[in-house]
């Protein structure tokens, strides 16, 4: 894409656009720049009908010429001349994160992702992000949950809902926030978009949390863009073991903050909250004997039915009788057929 700053340079020279999209080849400019100009001219919406046509879409297209311009995209060395955005910018009054992690996430992931960015925004941090299955995804959820605003940078067209199983997604976050994008409203995604758009989700954060990573992930782009514009770099630690983990431990030899409670980040924002990642063991003495058994031959991985009543030692009706009371009350989630894992929340509900 082309770069903001030529197109600086550019209305410094003319001042007028309107002037140069009718006489680009008139134009004193080098070849070079008539061919980048050209191509914002086709990109920009210089005409009133494609105006009109961009109005009636609800999206605003902001240029680097324009107040509302974000200046977090000023310091890009990159900067993308334009944004397309349906909804609204992130208040650059208030402070930001963004959340990111595998698209490929566990479950486990996905309810840290959930907790984080739910605390986050009940703090007054706004949640930042890409839309895509997973940790994306979950981290948008979580703002929403806690009636609060998270915004969405894409891969390709804000008009295109990618990937298409966020759509109800997508339309939360049409009026709880807003999408945003450096592509043309009807761009499809292409694999060389989402790299180019890492670097807008940290540019607009003061803050980056990896949630799960592998070793060579586009979360570590993320993160090492962040780092390249100065943003403080959070990561969730995990298992060695766990390839879903490597590329977050890697980060935390690194250097990077190691985030085990929302209390880590909010201490960075000078936020100060009692709110710390429990589990439900500090409630097991409201279980009953059998359900405290079942409850500790599970993990934060999931289990199948059988493995469970094998470790307890109950028959499978005995066994999933109870597993159905612990997910009514709230202590563990199926995550498929049979399968169950313990559930991570704030506070622990009573049987």
């Amino acid at each position: 894409m082309y770069c903001g700053k030529n197109i600086v340079k550019i209305w410094e020279q003319y001042h007028s656009f309107a002037y140069l999209y009718s006489n680009v080849e008139e134009s004193n400019l080098s070849r070079e720049r008539k061919n980048l100009l050209k191509a914002w001219l086709a990109y920009r919406p210089e005409s009133d009908a494609r105006y009109d046509e961009l109005l009636q879409q609800r999206i605003n297209f902001i240029t680097v010429l324009d107040e509302e311009y974000p200046d977090s995209l000023r310091q890009l060395y990159d900067y993308p001349p334009a944004l397309y955005v349906k909804g609204s910018l992130p208040n650059p009054e208030w402070p930001s994160i963004a959340i990111v992690g595998a698209r490929s996430c566990s479950d486990y992931g996905r309810q840290i992702a959930e907790f984080f960015a739910r605390v986050l925004s009940e703090e007054g941090i706004q949640v930042i992000s890409g839309m895509a299955v997973g940790i994306d995804g979950a981290a948008h959820r979580g703002a929403i949950q806690a009636g609060k605003s998270t915004y969405a940078v894409l891969g390709c067209g804000v008009n295109i809902c990618y990937p298409s199983c966020n759509y109800r997604l997508y339309e939360m976050l049409l009026t709880q926030g807003g999408i945003l994008s450096e592509f043309a409203p009807d761009e499809r995604p292409k694999p060389y978009y989402f790299p180019m758009r890492n670097r807008i989700i940290s540019a607009l954060s003061n803050a980056v949390l990896v949630v799960e990573a592998k070793e060579r992930s586009g979360s570590l782009i993320t993160a090492e863009l962040g780092l390249e514009q100065g943003k403080e770099i959070f990561a969730i630690p995990g298992r060695i073991t766990d390839s879903l983990s490597r590329g977050c431990n890697q980060l935390i030899q690194q250097g990077a903050g190691m985030a085990i409670s929302p209390e880590d980040i909010l201490e960075y924002y000078s936020i100060k909250k009692n709110k710390k990642l429990t589990i439900y063991e500090k409630s097991l003495d409201r279980l009953a004997k059998r359900e405290k058994m079942v409850y500790s031959c599970l993990d934060f991985k999931p289990k199948h039915l059988d493995e469970i009543a094998e470790a307890c030692r109950f028959n499978i009706s005995a066994c999933l009788e109870i597993l159905l009371t612990l997910e009514i009350g709230g202590y563990v989630i199926q995550t498929a057929s049979h399968y169950y894992e313990k559930k991570l929340a704030e506070d622990c509900h009573s049987l």
